[in-house]
């Protein structure tokens, strides 16, 4: 058995940044960026009102000055001319600014009679005018790799960029193992589960911004795990399910080592988790996951979810941990680290009193997992802990 962090390790060893691929800003959407993006234009591109009101000159500004109004500046229509002494445009929030004009008196500060205005006693010193480039000038960057979100979509729209440069959506083959195994929606046998586990993986994959290919389910016959081991040939990352042991029925390892696999570790000193296979088939970095469906998750999470990071660009970094506080004590923790499901209540973490790898309740009720250190001694409530948020 290897430590977690050496694991991890050794699947970063497996993972690249894919490749670049320019998309439509419409398809940019959680995908990430992988070059800087450069603004086509300054926005504003001009200095605009943002405020309904009368543009005129700052230094004519005082109380009960008076002004004529000699037209009107609206958004995407300006005041053709200059102004002048004792002129004054209406204008409206987002209009460019007349030339001549340094300041904009917002409409409740101002009296009007036919074209002329007066002005009110209590106008501020704010002028009511975004200045050109005031957001971002021609030639800004918006900086990768990042992961777009719905604020920077709006902001590369705003930069007038159409195409942007992304990493390729790594595919992700899952592959469940196992007779025992059907489909959720059919009628199992009565020696039969339903398979659960590529489900979640696969919605977990989607959610970091991989292509999640659910394959069929593998009996446990040489011929049926082979077929579908074929069927995945061309995904970046094949995940298997089950089958990663060492019993009479476990032939993940056996056949995929038939099949070229270069085999990089076997087993982690963790809980859940520990029958954990990693390596490379073809192409394509594989893990191999244990069969109980919170052992599967725990490690989608601890090791599938940082590589698809990694490949898309997004660094070689481990699952983020946060410091809690600890709602209840736990007695000390064995020899393998420990990631134990755990609900965020009054701002600590209270771990499950339930924490085997098979309830699946236990784990969709949790909003964290609780890493406990190898040989971690007792705790109490009100220590600190570190979690995951899942």
């Amino acid at each position: 058995m290897i430590p977690v962090a050496d694991a991890l390790a050794h699947l970063f060893a497996l993972t690249r940044p894919l490749e670049i691929e320019q998309v439509p800003l419409r398809a940019a959407a959680g995908r990430v960026l992988a070059t800087n993006a450069i603004a086509q234009r300054t926005q504003p591109p001009f200095a605009a009102s943002s405020m309904d009101g009368y543009a005129l000159c700052r230094a004519e500004v005082e109380p009960d000055a008076m002004f004529k109004v000699v037209g009107e500046a609206a958004a995407g229509h300006r005041y053709q001319g200059d102004l002048h002494a004792g002129q004054a445009v209406r204008i409206f929030t987002g209009a460019p600014v007349p030339a001549g004009a340094d300041f904009v008196v917002i409409q409740e500060d101002v009296t009007r009679r036919g074209d002329l205005i007066t002005l009110g006693h209590s106008i501020g010193d704010k002028d009511n005018i975004r200045p050109a480039g005031g957001d971002f000038s021609e030639g800004s960057t918006l900086s990768a790799p990042r992961r777009l979100r719905p604020a920077d979509i709006a902001l590369l729209a705003s930069m007038n960029v159409a195409q942007v440069a992304v990493y390729r959506k790594p595919v992700v083959a899952i592959l469940a193992t196992g007779d025992e195994l059907v489909q959720p929606g059919e009628v199992p046998g009565p020696d039969q589960i339903i398979a659960s586990n590529t489900y979640g993986l696969a919605a977990q994959v989607e959610a970091l911004g991989a292509t999640a290919r659910m394959m069929p389910i593998a009996g446990d016959t040489e011929a049926s795990l082979r077929r579908s081991f074929e069927l995945s040939h061309d995904a970046d990352l094949i995940v298997t399910i089950g089958g990663a042991s060492v019993g009479d029925h476990d032939l993940v390892a056996p056949v995929a080592a038939a099949m070229g696999m270069d085999q990089s570790f076997y087993k982690v000193a963790m809980r859940p988790g520990k029958p954990l296979m990693a390596g490379t088939l073809g192409g394509a970095a594989m893990i191999g996951l244990p069969g109980n469906p919170v052992s599967a998750m725990v490690c989608g999470t601890v090791f599938v979810a940082p590589m698809i990071r990694a490949m898309l660009g997004l660094g070689r970094f481990a699952a983020p941990r946060r410091v809690i506080a600890l709602g209840r004590d736990m007695p000390a923790n064995g020899p393998r680290e420990h990631y134990m499901r755990a609900v965020i209540k009054d701002g600590t973490a209270m771990p499950e009193q339930r924490q085997d790898s098979s309830l699946l309740t236990v784990l969709a009720t949790a909003d964290a997992l609780l890493v406990r250190p190898p040989n971690d001694p007792a705790r109490n409530a009100g220590d600190t802990v570190e979690i995951i948020d899942i």
